[in-house]
């Protein structure tokens, strides 16, 4: 098969196209023949070194930690899917086989069905942060209708996602995002407000709409601007952060501190797919680059300033 993998970690021009061995599945593996993998900033931290999530790798080193495609195997203990079926997977404890690749083993508890509404692209971008968006509004902010959030970096992967399920449970969505496009992406998303964090208008109007103080804040990017905004947590308000976000958010007094992270299960799955039904979900692709070009995939996400996600065409015929 077909696959980015680097001998060496290093920058993005290490990442280059090789002819590898098609995994085999363990019992409780399904492969998949992928057509799309997403593109984040924890694939750039597996190519160069500085994360190696299940310990010690050996090369060649395959990055990606999601990606969709088509069941064409299935290890013995497997029940759930059938041949043909159109999955998308999420597996961070792989050592050396990630999703930049044309087929992909992962444990079964790891896949699930493509929700309708998304065709396999788009379910590729909306594995890893699909799960962590629900995941920080639903299970960790516990957001209820009514109350004002912040979502810090609403024009990211993550962020475009958290808008649309804060919405979804009727909050009142409050948006940064720099640059006129990506306010203009936060607003068709259905935040209520968009504010540029970096402007001291930005934040003077962040607080002139949320007088009383903020009752939730989704920090999606750490640093002087996610301060200024977080000074304006009311008393027993809540803030919720993914695990990774450097620098982590400074503690304040009476206002909960909150890290997680997303997790990948058959219940957690089922929940997205229900999220992704009732959102009517957009997931917004800022570029798409064929497998050979994932060093250029790369090195624009160094350039940063992403709106949505990037994500890599591993079969042409991927729209599912």
């Amino acid at each position: 098969m077909r696959a980015a993998a680097v001998d060496r970690f290093g920058p993005p021009a290490t990442l280059r196209l090789r002819t590898l061995p098609v995994p085999e599945p363990e019992s409780h593996e399904v492969l998949i023949a992928l057509h799309a993998a997403g593109v984040g900033v924890w694939d750039a931290s597996i190519r160069d070194g500085a994360w190696q999530p299940a310990g010690r790798s050996r090369f060649p080193l395959i990055p990606g930690i999601d990606g969709a495609g088509i069941v064409v195997r299935k290890g013995a203990r497997v029940r759930r899917f059938r041949i043909g079926d159109r999955v998308y997977a999420l597996d961070f404890a792989k050592p050396n086989g990630g999703f930049y690749a044309e087929y992909v083993a992962v444990d079964a508890d790891h896949v699930a069905p493509v929700p309708r509404r998304l065709d396999l692209p788009r379910a590729s971008a909306a594995v890893t942060t699909g799960l962590t968006a629900l995941q920080g509004i639903d299970d960790t902010l516990r957001l209820r209708r009514g109350e004002t959030v912040l979502i810090f970096g609403a024009s990211g992967a993550v962020g475009t996602l958290a808008v649309q399920f804060a919405k979804r449970r009727r909050a009142r969505v409050l948006a940064t995002a720099t640059g006129r496009p990506a306010a203009r992406l936060a607003q068709r998303l259905g935040a209520d407000a968009v504010i540029d964090a970096r402007s001291r208008s930005g934040i003077e109007r962040l607080r002139s709409l949320a007088p009383d103080g903020l009752d939730a804040v989704l920090a999606l990017a750490g640093g002087d601007e996610l301060e200024g905004c977080l000074d304006m947590v009311r008393a027993g308000g809540r803030v919720a952060y993914p695990n990774g976000i450097d620098p982590e958010p400074r503690g304040r007094r009476r206002v909960r501190l909150l890290a997680f992270d997303g997790v990948a299960g058959r219940r957690e799955f089922a929940r997205l797919d229900r999220a992704v039904a009732e959102a009517r979900l957009r997931v917004p692709i800022a570029a798409v680059y064929p497998l050979a070009q994932a060093a250029k995939a790369h090195a624009r996400l160094e350039r940063g300033q992403i709106l949505g996600r990037i994500v890599l065409e591993i079969r042409r015929r991927s729209t599912g």
